[in-house]
């Protein structure tokens, strides 16, 4: 028998649209076009030159030939062109590939190669490294390099590329159609994560997910109309959680920021009033522990979002000193940033700071916008019990869940086996159903919000002759969180020492991929010869055995 509420009733463009982060800024471009959307240094942008602006990048792409599935990749701090790409260039139905601008020529020239890039964008500030990664391409193809400039920026700086970033806006249409995509599966950004090897895998998100997460964020925060957002955090970092979209969907203003220091911060925080930032647990720390002479005149109340690791009783308390307000939230770049939050209730309030910390510790809950988000048992694929003790695998269900991994089918099919992305963190769940990790089936480590894979710096350590064996894990870190721990087995009649191995790290890797621990003496192995890391990772744990 037909259903009856299907006889008659088209899907035409009158009743449905795509969902999609772009719609954001082009009504808040109409309803608010006099309130001001970027501040930086002695800019300020209102929302309508904002808008122009990305309609003119948007043209001037088109122009050059970028169109549907085209990457655009962008190497820029938190300044106001990073803001502008995130509308600019998907608007023409290309891909934003944001990179992480403190990885190494070799890895950027990697990305570059695999998303098939056809223009890169880049701040003086990366010129050095983008110019390495460029003659590394093994690519042949024509790729437009646009030179970014930056009067903020007062670094030694080499110019490449052809044209500056203005000079290409210029040649750009300022009445160009916004036209948002007809299906909102199609990819919006490209993100690349470390994964569980060394090679970089590239995480593809739609346009339905993006604009799920950035209205999720708003839901999550109670965000009101106009909020003054701080970029602390890295727009390369799952394209800042989807906080430009976020911001404009809510007609705010983008504090912009080059560089995170604690000066810097609270400067900005008192001088423009921000009521938001999002941060790695280090910012936060760095907050917390900065001279009492920075933190005079805040404004009360600013809500900041952290996420990497457990906020500690001593940073909450700090937060709640400076009259901040904290929420943990926790994801992963396969689900654009935070995609569940550590809900707080009224009745924590009255608990002291142990326990407030222990609950506030925990992952919580979905999103707003995500359809569901369990521990279940990978072998079974069912839920634990919520008795606090059951481990389990994180998984993820719903809309604020990528596309899937570039080119790596294999890859993406393990990572949506049974219908559900597989995090790759244990955990356990309580009996009021919030998730807490208990341990990473990933050998990732994070350092400062940034990924670190064991593996690739293992490759590494391989490569030094006098190396026979070697194993990485994570090591605790009052600032950073974890930092490398190395631990490496020498051949018979070396005498390396442990300089020597970081000296080596740093010619092959970027900075925070360096050892900041190396440890000598025989691996403790399996009958099989396998190292078992989880040995290592006790004595990593120990700061007598480490130093």
């Amino acid at each position: 028998m037909p259903n009856i509420f299907d006889t008659d009733l088209p899907k035409t463009a009158a009743n449905y649209a795509a969902q999609s982060p772009l719609a954001f800024i082009e009504r808040t471009a109409e309803v608010y076009p006099d309130r001001l959307a970027v501040v930086h240094g002695d800019l300020r942008q209102t929302w309508l030159e904002t808008f122009t602006r990305c309609r003119q990048l948007a043209s001037a792409l088109q122009k050059h030939g970028i169109g549907k599935g085209d990457t655009v990749a962008v190497m820029l701090p938190n300044t106001p062109p990073m803001v502008e790409t995130h509308f600019g260039i998907p608007v023409t139905g290309a891909v934003l590939n944001a990179l992480n601008t403190r990885l190494d020529a070799e890895t950027i020239a990697f990305m570059l190669d695999h998303g098939e890039a056809k223009v890169v964008i880049v701040d003086p500030e990366f010129t050095g490294t983008m110019q390495k990664a460029l003659a590394l391409r093994t690519s042949n193809a024509p790729l437009l390099v646009i030179h970014a400039e930056d009067a903020l920026y007062t670094g030694d700086s080499l110019k490449i590329g052809s044209i500056s970033y203005d000079e290409f806006l210029a040649t750009g249409d300022a009445s160009y159609a916004w036209k948002l995509p007809e299906d909102e599966w199609d990819a919006i950004a490209l993100n690349y994560t470390s994964g569980t090897t060394g090679n970089p895998k590239g995480v593809v998100y739609h346009h339905r997910g993006a604009a799920a997460n950035a209205v999720s964020n708003i839901l999550e925060w109670d965000m009101p109309k106009h909020p003054v957002y701080l970029w602390t955090l890295p727009m390369f970092h799952c394209n800042g959680w989807c906080f430009p979209w976020t911001v404009a969907a809510r007609a705010g203003v983008n504090v912009c920021l080059r560089k995170v220091a604690a000066p810097e911060i609270f400067g900005a925080i008192s001088a423009h009033g921000v009521t938001h930032y999002c941060a790695a647990p280090i910012v936060h720390g760095m907050l917390v522990n900065a001279p009492d002479a920075l933190k005079q005149g805040l404004p009360r109340g600013v809500k900041g979002m952290v996420a990497g690791a457990a906020p500690p009783a001593s940073m909450i308390e700090g937060m709640e000193a400076l009259g901040f307000d904290l929420t943990h939230v926790y994801g992963l770049t396969e689900v654009y940033g935070p995609a569940t939050v550590c809900a707080k209730h009224d009745a924590w309030d009255a608990l002291d700071i142990g326990e407030r910390a222990r609950l506030n510790a925990r992952q919580g809950v979905r999103y707003h916008l995500e359809a569901d988000v369990r521990v279940l048992d990978p072998a079974t694929m069912l839920p634990v019990p919520q008795d606090g003790e059951t481990m389990g695998e994180i998984m993820f269900k719903g809309n604020i869940a990528m596309k899937g991994y570039l080119k790596n089918a294999r890859a993406t099919d393990e990572a949506f086996a049974g219908g559900w992305f597989h995090s790759g963190d244990l955990a356990v769940c309580y009996p009021d159903g919030y998730m807490k990790i208990k341990d990473r089936s990933k050998d990732i480590i994070i350092s400062g919000g940034e990924n670190i894979s064991s593996i690739e710096v293992e490759d590494v350590l391989y490569r030094h002759p006098d190396v026979l064996a070697a194993a990485v894990v994570a090591k605790p870190d009052e600032r950073w969180g974890e930092t490398p721990c190395a631990f490496v087995e020498l051949k018979a009649g070396t005498t390396t020492r442990a300089e020597d191995i970081v000296a080596h790290c740093k010619k092959h890797l970027a900075a925070f991929k360096v050892p900041r621990a190396v440890v000598f003496g025989e691996l403790p192995k399996t009958s099989t010869g396998k190292i078992q890391k989880f040995e290592l990772r006790k004595l990593a744990g120990s700061a007598a055995a480490i130093g």
